[in-house]
């Protein structure tokens, strides 16, 4: 994310609508600064609304929060007159313009606590609904204005595993931009809100694909870059046993090394693109073997390190800045990055052909497909397209003899329907990636990773366990 990038998206989501809720608390006869504080800022609309205090947990529980603020926003919206869902979305959906308007609106006035029982009779006539009509409307608004937020503008994830540390740490809660890549219009669009592909609690299936859409993105800002970390659905969900469609498959959250039309190769764990060495990045964990005096290692200079085990005996994943503090101990002998031999071929490696010597530390070189390139089919370059062509292009491959048929005609070369991708986690060592399952296809791109807006630890209580360095932190 570009430090551009951060400040437009602070300044339009944080800055601007804060300015509002500043103009409007003044309005209401509270200190204009208590508008700018995040989390107090929603108590302060809590009060002035007259829901229960109790809303402001709500606040604390990732994903649960979104529904929270949109309806606290709401039920502040009716408190200061606006009781039309045309003002309920443009005070949610574009809260850096509307509330900043409504906040210098002379004709704009506090009217009391939307949620008592005095505002309802009061102002029955502007509100002319039952109570429960008044929830259910609400409550769906909430869905409609968080959905639109979510598929066409940023959505909220949270990192499951270390496949990208320590550039993002399990219990990083991130912000997607839609934006930046173009939003991906609904391909799936009868499911239930806010679940990926089950149900929560009962496991079962959470949408319909009775009606399926193509695949559709709006334009954006850029194109994907290499370098960019982005979250895209698992393309290993399209065929079996999955069979889900792309909208709903598992989101993933790598950074991109390689664009289409790339050549890229991985030598002695330095990934090369087109012939020039890839930076790496500066939060990446290389692998180290470790060796001591035989004392045990004190359990908490790992831990202040961050240094965690790798997936093979005596392996260490740590960045190298970790690694140059460890040389330091005394009891320590020696910390030498672990690379894997040159030629030697791990089964579990895309496109896991025998003949192709490859691992994750001295990979390929493999040429990245791009819409409209044309590559000669035969016996060297099936296994690293066949994937594509079947499962991400909807074509039926067979083999007879000698001869290589698509969709039942014979085939000596194929042209590439749409645009690839190369992704790999920063933690080489220990990250599923395209070094173990390929390309990842434009049509699977959710979006870019903007700044880290939360961030927790699985140990201590909540409060003890916030990560606070790590709040509104940009994402590189």
């Amino acid at each position: 994310m570009s430090i551009i990038e951060l400040i437009i998206f602070l300044v339009l989501y944080i800055v601007l609508p804060f300015v509002g809720f500043s103009k409007l608390f003044q309005k209401a006869g509270r200190p204009g600064w208590q508008g700018y504080i995040p989390i107090y800022n929603a108590y302060v609309m809590i009060e002035l609304t007259g829901k229960p205090k109790w809303w402001i947990i709500l606040m604390l529980i990732p994903g649960i929060n979104v529904l929270a603020i949109i309806g606290i926003t709401i039920d502040l919206l009716k408190s200061f007159g606006k009781f039309s869902l045309r003002e309920w979305f443009a005070g949610v959906v574009l809260p850096f313009i509307y509330l900043i308007k409504w906040g210098n609106d002379k004709e704009t006035k506090y009217l009391g606590p939307s949620q008592t029982p005095e505002f309802r009779e009061k102002y029955s006539k502007q509100l002319k609904k039952s109570q429960s009509r008044e929830w259910t409307e609400a409550i769906v608004f909430a869905v409609l204005a968080a959905t639109i937020i979510r598929t066409f503008f940023i959505e909220a994830y949270v990192i499951p595993s270390g496949s990208m540390e320590s550039t993002l740490l399990v219990g990083d809660y991130l912000f997607v931009s839609k934006m930046n890549y173009g939003p991906r219009l609904p391909m799936t669009p009868l499911s239930f809100p806010f679940a990926q592909n089950t149900m929560p609690l009962i496991g079962t299936k959470s949408y319909s694909d009775i009606i399926k859409l193509p695949y559709y993105r709006l334009p954006g800002f850029s194109d994907i870059k290499r370098g960019d970390v982005v979250v895209f659905n698992f393309p290993m969900q399209s065929d079996s046993p999955y069979y889900r469609p792309v909208d709903k498959e598992d989101n993933y959250i790598k950074r991109c090394q390689g664009t289409p039309g790339d050549t890229l190769s991985i030598v002695d764990a330095q990934v090369y693109v087109n012939g020039k060495a890839n930076p790496n990045p500066p939060q990446s964990q290389p692998s180290y073997l470790v060796t001591s005096d035989g004392n045990q290692i004190n359990p908490q200079i790992l831990t202040d390190l961050h240094i965690e085990p790798g997936m093979a005996n005596g392996e260490m994943l740590m960045t190298r800045q970790a690694a140059a503090t460890l040389k330091g101990y005394s009891n320590i002998k020696s910390v030498t990055e672990y690379i894997q031999p040159r030629n030697t071929f791990n089964p579990e490696e895309f496109p896991h052909d025998p003949h192709l010597k490859w691992n994750v530390d001295n990979y390929g070189p493999i040429i990245i497909p791009k819409i409209g390139m044309t590559i000669k089919l035969d016996s060297l370059t099936l296994p690293v397209y066949r994937r594509v062509i079947e499962a991400y292009e909807n074509n039926k491959l067979e083999l007879k003899g000698n001869d290589i048929l698509i969709n039942g005609k014979v085939a000596t070369s194929y042209t590439f329907k749409q645009n690839y991708y190369w992704m790999m986690g920063d933690n080489r060592h220990n990250s599923e990636d395209s070094r173990f399952w390929g390309f990842v296809p434009e049509d699977h791109i959710v979006g870019k990773a903007l700044f880290i807006w939360m961030s927790t630890d699985s140990a201590g209580s909540f409060f003890n366990s916030i990560r606070w360095s790590r709040l509104f932190k940009g994402i590189h």
